[in-house]
Formats: structure tokens, C-alpha cells, sequence
């Protein structure tokens, strides 16, 4: 399988470096384009694969075209690969808030994967969520699948609509975490612990409270109840926290991501148009 990948950027980078890592990919069969060769000089000296500055070059004989730029240049970069993508190829999608008929369109090819991965899939943990359009043969399925498997775990669905809101809960999530894990190690520095110090309690709480719920396997609201006793200082801080309106802010968050990523893709629509 021969992949071309437009931009190389973080994302592209995780990419990158779990189709090598996994041997899924030979590192010959991978080239990645970016408008700095500088950048491509450091993927090819950690990876080992065909680097360029040119768009076009890069989706030249590709079977799988990934694009991994910025929803801001998805148009054109599109615009200029179109003459260059072979009318057999895959173009899978990684830009935020594009919809698969202004990818299509743009493109001038109907087999579109469109997909919405996170941060940790830089390092083989992430989750994605995809979905395709009705022309995306057997075979580019499979294809598809190796390539996400080497981030992660993923997620099929159905409807696109799927993917906007997975852009706003598991895309944008890590931004959620580590900014309540900032504030958790803030308030530790309140309290009188280094920074170094509360910033290993909160790491540990967070790994060790995840790997809690993977082996109970328990509904999220009784653990909950499990760390909390009547009137101690779990009570007392989640009160605390639900007066402040905590859930309903982080929902109204996660609902202004999702906003945005719908915006985008009209933003997209009427570039096209």
C-alpha cells in the first residue's frame, strides 16, 4: 500500500510513526508533504520515508491519499492535488469539520474516508472515530483500518454527523483533561505542595483512577459513591463543584466544540461553492 500523506504536521508525524513502528507500512511506500523542508528532512531522518514540499508529488501514485492540514487550507490543498490523486485512490480525512461531499467534490474523487482521531494518537493511544462514503471499495476499507489501527483504537459509525461530535468530545477531549489536570496541580500549589510534587499526585491519581475503572468495570456514578463518604471532604468538594455548575459547564463546552466543528464545515461548503 502506497500513502501519500498531505502535511506533516503532529498528527501526520503519529501517523507516520505507527505504520513504521508496526511494520504495516514499509517506510518507502509513505511520502509526506509539508511546506517546510526542514520538517521533511526530520520525518526522513526518523522514519525513513520519501519527504517533498510539493502536494502533488505526494498524492502521485498514492492508493491512500491522507489529508493532514488545517480545515483553514483543506480547500486548497485539495484544489491542488486533484489532477495528481489516481481516480482509483482513497482520500482520507483528518481535517476537522470537513464533510465528505466538500471533500469529494473538491477532490474529484467519490471513495472518501473521513475520520476524527485525538492527540494521543500521536503515540499509538488514540481513538477515532470514521465513516466513508458508498463508493469506498472493500479493500479501502481494510486499508483504512490498518491505517488507524496504527493509532489507536477505532470507531466506525454511519451517520457523519457522528463525526462532529466526536470532533467535540474525544478530538478536543485531552484539552478537557489536561486542563482539569492543570487545575488540580494549581490548587496543589495552593495548598502548599511544589509543583513537582502536585503534579506527580495528579498524574498518578488520573492513571491509577482510569486503570480503577478498567478493572471494576463499574457505572462511572458508583465510583464515584465508592470514593465518597457522607459528610467527609469528597461530599464536601463535589458539592462544591456542582454548585459551581461543573457538569453543565463542561457540557456546554463540549457543545460549543461540536458548534465549531459544524461552523467549519459550512465555512468549507461555502469556499467550495
Amino acid at each position: 500500500m502506497k500513502v501519500g500523506i498531505i502535511g506533516s504536521g503532529a498528527m501526520a508525524q503519529g501517523m507516520i510513526s505507527g505504520l513504521v513502528r508496526t511494520d504495516k507500512v514499509a517506510p518507502e511506500d509513505i511520502t509526506a508533504s509539508g511546506p517546510r523542508p526542514e520538517r521533511g528532512q526530520e520525518l526522513r531522518e526518523a522514519f525513513g520515508v520519501r519527504v517533498t514540499t510539493d502536494n502533488r508529488e505526494a498524492a502521485t501514485g498514492a492508493q491512500v491519499v491522507v489529508l493532514s492540514v488545517k480545515p483553514q487550507v483543506a480547500h486548497h490543498a485539495l484544489t491542488e492535488i486533484r489532477d495528481a490523486v489516481d481516480p482509483g485512490a482513497l482520500i482520507l480525512s483528518i481535517a476537522a469539520g470537513i464533510p465528505m461531499k466538500t471533500i469529494a467534490e473538491t477532490a474529484g474523487r467519490d471513495a472518501v474516508v473521513r475520520c476524527m482521531p485525538n492527540s494521543p494518537a500521536q503515540i499509538g493511544h488514540g481513538i477515532t472515530v470514521w465513516t466513508h462514503t458508498p463508493q469506498v471499495t472493500p479493500e479501502q476499507l481494510d486499508q483504512t483500518r490498518i491505517i488507524l489501527d496504527a493509532l489507536g483504537d477505532e470507531v466506525i459509525v454511519q451517520d457523519e454527523t457522528y463525526l462532529d461530535m466526536a470532533t467535540a468530545l474525544s478530538g478536543s477531549g485531552p484539552a478537557y483533561v489536561f486542563l482539569f489536570m492543570q487545575a488540580l496541580v494549581d490548587a496543589g500549589v495552593h495548598l502548599g505542595f511544589s509543583r513537582h510534587l502536585a503534579e506527580k499526585l495528579v498524574i498518578k491519581t488520573l492513571e491509577g483512577s482510569l486503570a480503577f475503572y478498567a478493572h471494576e468495570g463499574s457505572h462511572l456514578s458508583r465510583l464515584s459513591d465508592q470514593v465518597t463518604s457522607p459528610g467527609g471532604t469528597s461530599a464536601e468538594a463535589l458539592y462544591y463543584l456542582e454548585k459551581a455548575r461543573f457538569r453543565a459547564s463542561i457540557s456546554r463546552a463540549v457543545w460549543a466544540a461540536y458548534e465549531k466543528s459544524v461552523a467549519l464545515g459550512r465555512d468549507q461548503g461555502r469556499l467550495h461553492e
